[in-house]
């Protein structure tokens, strides 16, 4: 029985300890600009039984070292590339291993020959050394090669594939949206997922061992439910009957803590029918959790925990504590409710300042009702801050946040500043402006004036495209290794939907009010704040959570006579409440945002096996698509398109 070698991950390395010598990086380690990691399993075995449960192949093409020199072999894998004939590289999800075909073969020259790339190949051989001019750095199995005794072809790829399997030179997004089954097979998306599978288990592992959790199964088709993101539709057999796609687990987790379990998770699908970003899918996954008589700090205690245990190895380790923030301070001072700490940069208030600074244009702003004037420094920015991105900021002021405009200074001295309306600045305000801001020759000052929370947003929205722009210019901003958590607390409890002028909830209606300001439910219900709390990773918010409503006679008021909800959408949860339920909250994490922030990934498709696209469709598959007039008529459906042909 073979005893089975770890293989320890030290930096970038892999250390094997049968032969105690230290192997060389796999083959896709990469700089993601934020990490180096590699895709290849470090696990070995000693003798040269096979690596892998698998009666068919020896070992992976990420596991030969000098240690297996000698050792008869069998690999599968995909052929990436060949040459004269002779040398191939065979590549499976584990790594890469070349294979010599000797000159005296010339049947098996000629199969390598007639194979084209990204077939699926068996090759059999003996493990040699490379000779030392040949070796390749680059690759784990790169001192060693199988020198081939057969090869054979066990489906053979079409000639005309869209794409080869490269790490660089990728093509389009959509393209390899298109043939997302080729794309999975970049060693990106590999480790990606793999990692994304590795930090679940533990995540499971923990909640379920060193916790006591449950995991429940919750409904996927559900009843509409107002507030909230907007849901999919589901039509049934029931004549003007239609199902809702769950935009989360929210009631049914509350209503498991009312029927007594009262720890429960669930890894759950979610479903939102809403705008796609670069952190948005319609369909994504979150890992839910709730529990029974708790508070606030124990289920931040709780996640902290979690996050820790299920905390990748290879990554820098976690502080003994994660730090809060405030909403009013997060919002204030970075223009943001899930601010990048990463970098400082933050806002500043400098109304009193402009109030008298001489230039009429600034001071006629701050006359109207609920005006401010914030600021923020980009250090060393004249280089890279050009009237091209300065027109692209006046744009987004204009369009998104309602702004006539920003401003944006050259800092020429500690007391100087030079830009539009700069000459009517007074000297003094300038010197002061300066002074305040902690600015220096060669920075930029940015500056906005105008309604509050538009200025604050505003400028927090160019805090980050500022960074960007520096980062793309090769200046460094943001530490690319890393990993500044945040907890958001005393976030309103309700505040005044933009489109409609009505009260919204901030979170979700179920949310608890702070003890404190329960009374000004009944008065001013904008002044509430809440049991609230997101956590924040490197600007990202991955979680969202909160302490629930479990009285009935609460839980009706905010729904009815805050929020305008009738009672038929969310009526059984209120008779549940009704029936003994103890206090409990919970939080739920995007564990694909969590996931894309942890590998690096720029986008949350990039750790989803088949995502849709931007607009929400599958461009593999062709979804949405079409249905037979059967089947509307079973569903009674009849659309426009219909009326219209």
């Amino acid at each position: 029985m073979t005893s089975l070698l770890y293989v320890l991950r030290l930096a970038e390395h892999r250390v094997c300890l049968p032969c105690a010598r230290r192997c060389v990086p796999a083959p896709s380690l990469r700089n993601t600009g934020r990490k180096f990691f590699s895709t290849s399993i470090c696990l070995t075995r000693a003798a040269s039984n096979s690596s892998v449960r698998s009666s068919l192949k020896s070992h992976t093409c990420g596991d030969l070292c000098p240690h297996h020199e000698g050792q008869k072999v069998t690999l599968r894998g995909h052929l990436q590339y060949q040459r004269l004939g002779k040398f191939a590289i065979l590549r499976d999800a584990f790594g890469k291993t070349q294979v010599l075909i000797q000159d005296e073969d010339k049947d098996l020259q000629k199969k390598l020959t007639e194979t084209t790339y990204e077939s699926y190949v068996e090759v059999t051989g003996t493990v040699h050394p490379r000779p030392p001019n040949q070796i390749n750095e680059n690759m784990a199995s790169g001192k060693v090669e199988v020198v081939a005794d057969s090869y054979q072809v066990l489906s053979q790829a079409r000639q005309d594939l869209p794409f080869l399997i490269r790490d660089h030179n990728k093509p389009k997004e959509q393209l390899r949206l298109k043939y997302r089954y080729l794309d999975l097979r970049h060693s990106e998306l590999q480790a990606n997922l793999r990692l994304k599978s590795q930090v679940s288990k533990k995540m499971r592992d923990y909640l379920q061992d060193k916790e006591g959790f449950v995991e429940i199964t919750t409904p996927t088709l559900s009843i509409n439910t107002p507030g909230g993101a907007q849901e999919f539709v589901v039509p049934s057999r029931h004549p003007g009957k239609f199902y809702s796609l769950v935009q989360s687990p929210q009631i049914y987790k509350q209503l498991s803590m009312i029927g007594g379990f009262d720890r429960y998770f669930q890894f759950a699908v979610c479903y939102r029918d809403e705008g796609a970003k670069p952190d948005r899918q319609p369909e994504f996954l979150q890992l839910d959790i709730e529990m029974s008589d708790v508070t606030m700090k124990d289920i931040q205690q709780l996640v902290e925990d979690l996050v820790r245990y299920s905390w990748p190895a290879h990554l820098p380790p976690l502080p003994p504590s994660l730090p809060a923030m405030t909403y009013t301070e997060a919002v204030t001072s970075y223009g943001s409710d899930k601010p990048d700490t990463r970098f400082d940069w933050k806002l500043q208030n400098v109304t009193q300042l402009l109030k008298t600074c001489g230039a009429p244009v600034l001071e006629n702003a701050l006359l109207k009702p609920g005006s401010s004037a914030y600021s923020f420094v980009i250090p060393q920015g004249q280089d890279h801050i050009n009237k091209r991105v300065v027109s692209s900021w006046e744009e987004l002021a204009q369009k998104e946040y309602s702004q006539a405009g920003v401003s944006v200074f050259r800092v020429e001295s500690k007391s100087t500043l030079r830009g539009p309306n700069a000459k009517k600045i007074l000297p003094d305000t300038q010197s002061e402006l300066c002074s305040t801001l902690k600015a220096h020759m060669g920075d930029v000052m940015v500056l906005a004036i105008g309604e509050t929370d538009c200025v604050l947003g505003l400028l927090g929205r160019l805090r980050l495209l500022a960074a960007q722009t520096l980062e793309m210019a090769g200046v460094s901003v943001r530490n690319p290794k890393s990993f500044n958590f945040l907890w958001i607390v005393d976030f309103p409890l309700f505040e005044i939907d933009p489109k409609t002028g009505k009260i919204m909830a901030v979170h979700h209606p179920f949310t608890q009010p702070r003890e404190e300001d329960v009374h000004y439910l009944y008065t001013d219900p904008l002044k509430v704040r809440s049991q609230h709390y997101d956590l924040v990773l490197n600007g990202c918010e991955i979680g969202g959570g909160s302490i629930r409503i479990h009285n009935s006679a609460m839980q009706r008021y905010i729904l009815y006579h805050v929020l305008g909800i009738g009672e038929s959408s969310l009526g059984f949860l209120n008779e549940a409440l009704e029936s003994g339920a103890p206090p409990h909250g919970g939080i739920a994490l995007g564990f694909d945002r969590y996931i894309a922030e942890l590998s690096g990934a720029k986008s949350i498709r990039d750790v989803i096996a088949f995502p849709k696209s931007l607009e929400g469709r599958c461009l593999m598959s062709g979804a949405p698509g079409d249905i037979t007039e059967e089947e509307k008529q079973l569903y009674n459906i009849s659309t426009k398109h219909d009326s219209l042909a």
